[in-house]
């Protein structure tokens, strides 16, 4: 028997019956999201640390703060993005109407991650919420504070007839996802994606898998050394570094490597004190399957910086290791923790090799002060997001799209992007029913005075159209 058959039974209803196609309903229903985070903040920033001793700063910049101003963003821009899209029109469909209509895909999943609970849940929510469809939630269990919160509370401020929470592990996800659904978003491993990509075939159900990867940074010699490190560190061990465009790994040459180091450590030093488990800023890995594939990864080559860990607090000491090999498993798979590893090449175009050799990536860095050679490495190499001379700031902006490319992922979102991705596009023709004379030139029998003129008629300025 089937434990989701009555949930999905009753949002299908309520999609059918037309009510979240409304402006006024889905409006509804994003202000209410918006009371959610406001009313609950404190437990929310409680769960996160329970979870993975994330500090209220972190908690509110990388959590709250993006997911509010998702919502704010759309109800401020909603019904801008919902008028119909008009489109050019060929000689043929002068008189005629002819515009996108953005409709809701219908009942949608979203299955959502443990590193940024709130995050990573929220803003694809945000998305659906607004472009009309009935949601179901399925957050992490590993993240279980964070997960409890959410099936306990948010229910009480969203729609019961369109929304509902779905707990459970890999059992349960494997039982919600034998179900045929209209959209499917996806935020995880390429491992877990390519099963939520195989069931979701089975029903020709379309989806978004936003994955990870192991993003590179280039560090070019010509740069200042501690501000690369700063930087890198900051970035590298956010959120105890399980973040999915964290920078995994450096790419430099062996005199910028020898300058980095020292930097670096005097940037964990100067972030997180002599003692980095003692600070309060610095996260914890969130359980214990995951700690213990993080300590195997520290054998990787030789530990430079940190390598400390303490499996009562699943602690990892911020860690640089160098001298490793491409084919250590460090090297091989997304780290996912307080680990970077130092690998050096002889120069750029070493670099850009090393870099499209491999899967591409979520997300690529470069440092460099000179602008050509940032052009060079993002022109050479392809990856879901680039930025120069920081970290993950272009996915603060909801003006870009968030998404992978290749094994990174499929599908974007953020802002105005995550409504798309939750709406069918639509195109629409409004024809009369008159003026049959001027469209018989159509119809058999064919002959090359029609032809010359259906094709004229079918241009347009800047593109040829096919007949319908």
């Amino acid at each position: 028997m089937d434990p989701f058959a009555d949930t999905l039974g009753r949002l299908r209803e309520t999609f059918r019956s037309g009510r979240t196609r409304t402006v006024e309903f889905r409006v509804s229903q994003l202000e209410a999201l918006g009371r959610f985070l406001r009313e609950n903040k404190t437990l929310l920033q409680e769960a996160l640390a329970r979870d993975l001793h994330k500090s209220a700063f972190e908690s509110e910049v990388s959590e709250i703060s993006i997911s509010e101003v998702e919502i704010k963003r759309a109800l401020r821009n909603l019904r801008a993005w919902m008028k119909d899209e008009k489109v050019p029109r060929n000689l043929a469909t002068q008189l005629d109407s002819a515009f996108i209509r953005k409709e809701p895909f219908g009942l949608v999943l979203i299955i959502a991650p443990w590193n940024y609970p709130i995050n990573l849940t929220l803003v694809p929510l945000v998305g659906a919420l607004a472009a009309g469809n009935c949601v179901v939630l399925k957050p992490s269990e590993i993240s279980k504070s964070v997960e409890k919160v959410l099936a306990e509370e948010l229910p009480r401020y969203l729609d019961q007839n369109c929304f509902a929470v779905v707990l459970g592990g890999p059992e349960e996800t494997g039982q919600l996802l034998e179900n045929k659904f209209d959209y499917i978003f996806f935020t995880g491993s390429p491992r877990v994606g390519k099963v939520v990509m195989a069931a979701a075939a089975k029903h020709l159900t379309p989806l978004t898998l936003e994955l990870g990867g192991k993003n590179p940074c280039y560090v070019d010699n010509d740069c200042d050394p501690q501000t690369v490190a700063n930087r890198v560190v900051f970035f590298r061990y956010f959120n105890a570094g399980q973040t999915c465009v964290a920078p995994d790994y450096v790419l430099c040459s062996r005199e910028t490597q020898e300058r980095l180091l020292p930097a670096m450590q005097s940037a964990i030093t100067q972030f997180y004190g002599e003692d980095p488990k003692a600070s309060p800023d610095l996260g914890r890995i969130v359980g214990e399957k995951q700690f213990r594939r993080l300590q195997g990864l520290l054998r990787c080559g030789r530990v430079a910086i940190g390598g400390q860990s303490d499996e009562t607090e699943r602690y990892i000491a911020p860690t640089v290791l160098v001298d490793v090999q491409e084919t250590e498993p460090v090297m091989q798979e997304e780290i996912f923790g307080p680990i970077l590893p130092l690998v050096t090449v002889r120069g750029l175009d070493e670099a850009v090799d090393f870099i499209t050799r491999r899967e591409k990536p979520l997300a690529l860095y470069a440092f460099s002060n000179n602008s050509q050679v940032v052009k060079r490495v993002m022109a050479a190499t392809s990856s879901g997001g680039f930025c120069s001379n920081d970290g993950f700031m272009h996915m603060t902006l909801e003006t870009l799209p968030f998404g992978g490319v290749g094994a990174s992922g499929m599908g974007s979102y953020h802002g105005k992007f995550s409504f798309d991705t939750f709406s069918h596009h639509r195109a629409c023709l409004l024809r009369g029913p008159g003026l049959e004379k001027i469209y018989a030139i159509r119809y058999p029998p064919y002959t090359p005075s029609k032809l010359r003129l259906l094709l004229l008629a079918m241009r347009t300025r800047c593109c040829s159209c096919t007949l319908l």
